[in-house]
């Protein structure tokens, strides 16, 4: 009776666990999108697409959506950049190596929200350890509320999403470099490659593997990033600085069905977001 059953038993776990984690709670997410809901949880039925149309005519949807796609790029392409260089540092011999990749384990061991709990209180107008060293050094002339508008607090949290980014990043392109075999570097040094033209030739061929998976995983986390917006404005002023995530959380105090539909959204542009790039990025490997 197994025999007929093939491989089904071994992967009923695995498809069950992803009908309960991920399709029933999908199927919920679209489910409450459609229906009447109030703050107290209570349902008084089917509301069609209006929740979407409320949705679509909030005023404040544009600007998150615009800051959704800065943040996201902005946070993605920093953190890139700066784990290659830390990655190519790292992939060298140098006294304090190992110390200085134990250290950049840090932020990653952390908390997010309590890192951004504890960069929030940094940046405090009043107490913030910031503002007492720039008025010590004679930078400024008054304490500054840095996260109370969104002009200055836009930069501090793409700061603060790059630092706990970076860990995962780094690490995942060091393990990239590493197995670059020596002899490859050894064969562009016979031709008279140039570091540059090794690096562009050599090196980031071998490394677009490792590349392509921190990327796809940095572009979907840092889409669905929560704690470190939450956790430094909630979002404000006005969800000035708030992401489609954060919104979408902002919106389900007074409207649950509005927040699933916005969750609906997110879903969507995850997924879609996932397909270009995999388009784009040629994941088989194959070329046309």
């Amino acid at each position: 009776m197994f025999q007929r059953l093939g491989p089904l038993p071994w992967l009923a776990p695995a498809v069950l666990l992803i009908l309960g984690v991920v399709v029933w709670p999908v199927v919920e997410m679209v489910s409450t999108s459609l229906r009447r809901i109030d703050t107290t949880g209570t349902d008084h039925g089917p509301a069609g697409l209006l929740k979407y149309h409320k949705l679509f005519g909030d005023p404040r949807l544009p600007a998150v959506l615009g800051w959704t796609a800065v943040w996201t790029v902005a946070v993605v392409g920093l953190t890139m950049l700066i784990s290659l260089a830390l990655a190519q540092l790292f992939n060298q011999q140098f006294p304090g190596r190992r110390i200085t990749r134990w250290a950049l384990i840090a932020p990653w061991a952390a908390s997010v929200l309590m890192t951004a709990i504890g960069f929030r209180w940094m940046l405090d107008q009043v107490a913030g350890v910031l503002n007492r060293l720039l008025l010590d050094l004679g930078l400024i002339d008054h304490s500054r509320a840095w996260l109370g508008d969104a002009a200055h607090a836009r930069p501090w949290l793409v700061a603060v999403a790059v630092f706990v980014s970076l860990p995962f990043t780094t690490y995942t392109l060091l393990a990239g470099l590493q197995t670059v075999p020596a002899e490859v570097y050894e064969a562009a040094r016979v031709d008279g490659a140039t570091p540059w033209q090794t690096y562009r030739k050599v090196t980031l061929p071998l490394l677009r593997p490792a590349f392509l998976v921190g990327l796809v995983i940095n572009l979907i986390n840092v889409f669905n990033s929560f704690p470190v917006i939450w956790g430094m404005t909630q979002g404000g002023p006005n969800a000035d600085t708030a992401t489609t995530t954060v919104f979408m959380y902002m919106l389900r105090g007074y409207d649950v069905a509005e927040s699933a539909a916005m969750s609906v959204v997110n879903f969507g542009v995850v997924i879609l977001m996932v397909i270009v790039f995999l388009k784009v990025s040629r994941w088989n490997g194959e070329e046309n």
